[in-house]
């Protein structure tokens, strides 16, 4: 049976059903719109006085703080750390901000995370659209950033993201990326409109990826700045095109996967490995792509490097975010998959308030 042409209207309005396309031509505003919020949202004049920030979260939630954890690294004289359980961290103390990050805000890892929290003399925010979050925070007086988008989880990226980047800028942690925010969305834009859904495959160079990762067993490479977007890359291919794939991170990759390349022997024609790569990674990382390159050709094994744009981290981040969510998009289709929901996500949940 022949999979659908992605330059075919009608496939797009099948298969999308809930509109996650829409989502995605949204993106570019939605990261100048999340940055206007945050820097009108009101701080806690003592929120400053901290020694590290804690984000409180999991799958679409949770990657807006590893994010910006990684975006803020080269600058921040404290440690960002994302926090993914039930558990939260013992050195959490006065010192100590708290993010907790929940789109529905019923997310009952980072609930159980938070609730310990409140039993510190921790400083807290949280981030949602509402549910029980919200609700904890309204009757502690906690400063809520609350933002009305309805879409899955991982569709309100920016504002997860950009919140989190404008208030470690608003404490004096790292310096003001308004700049960077006004080159990535034109950028985006600009993205977008050459990758989108309108733009044959022959000219898309989304679509094109999409087709080479049909039926094939995708592993997303990145380092640096680009580690994290291989990750966000990992979990939409997972819940977009409802796919098996894996994520690696140079350098500690080269002293380990590289030496897994050898077997099984079957599985090297079925793998494709997705090269991140930014023009901003340290000079000796960059070499380790090519090198690594190299090792992947010797195993017989198909890759291919997508490139950051922009002058930015944040625009060489954001576009590599956008770039690999078309991706996810086309795979999904090319599965005749709708991308909108999580049905093995939504029993796991049901199960679980069985037991």
């Amino acid at each position: 049976m022949t999979n659908p042409s992605l330059d075919d209207p009608q496939v797009f309005k099948r298969y999308d059903p809930e509109g996650m396309m829409n989502h995605l031509h949204r993106l570019p505003q939605l990261c100048q719109q999340a940055w206007q919020m945050a820097l009108d949202f009101k701080l806690p004049p003592d929120y400053a006085d901290i020694d590290k920030v804690l984000v409180l979260g999991m799958g679409g939630s949770a990657i807006g703080g590893d994010l910006a954890a990684s975006l803020a690294q080269a600058e921040a004289r404290l440690p960002i750390i994302v926090c993914r359980g039930y558990e939260l961290p013992g050195f959490t103390d006065a010192k100590t901000l708290v993010i907790a990050s929940s789109y529905s805000g019923n997310t009952e890892e980072t609930l159980a995370s938070f609730e310990q929290a409140l039993k510190t003399g921790a400083k807290k925010l949280a981030i949602t659209t509402g549910g029980r979050l919200k609700d904890l925070a309204q009757e502690r007086g906690i400063p809520i950033f609350s933002f009305d988008y309805q879409a899955p989880p991982r569709a309100a990226l920016p504002f997860s993201l950009l919140p989190i980047l404008c208030f470690l800028y608003r404490l004096g942690l790292i310096s003001d990326k308004s700049p960077a925010v006004a080159e990535t969305v034109p950028l985006l834009e600009g993205l977008s409109s050459r990758i989108d859904e309108t733009v044959p495959q022959s000219q898309n160079r989304a679509k094109q990826l999409a087709r080479r990762l049909y039926n094939r067993l995708p592993v997303v490479y990145g380092a640096g700045i680009t580690a994290e977007v291989a990750r966000r890359w990992k979990t939409q291919l997972n819940e977009n095109s409802k796919a098996w794939a894996f994520h690696e991170v140079f350098p500690e990759l080269n002293h380990n996967a590289v030496v897994g390349y050898q077997f099984p022997e079957e599985l090297a024609s079925r793998i494709v490995v997705v090269l991140l790569h930014s023009a901003l990674l340290a000079e000796r990382t960059q070499l380790r792509y090519l090198i690594t390159g190299q090792l992947l050709e010797r195993a017989g094994v198909s890759y291919q490097t997508i490139d950051g744009e922009g002058q930015s981290p944040l625009s060489q981040v954001m576009s590599l975010v956008l770039f690999g969510d078309y991706v996810s998009y086309y795979l999904a289709i090319l599965y005749k998959t709708d991308p909108s929901p999580v049905k093995a996500i939504d029993f796991l949940k049901q199960q679980l308030t069985k037991g």
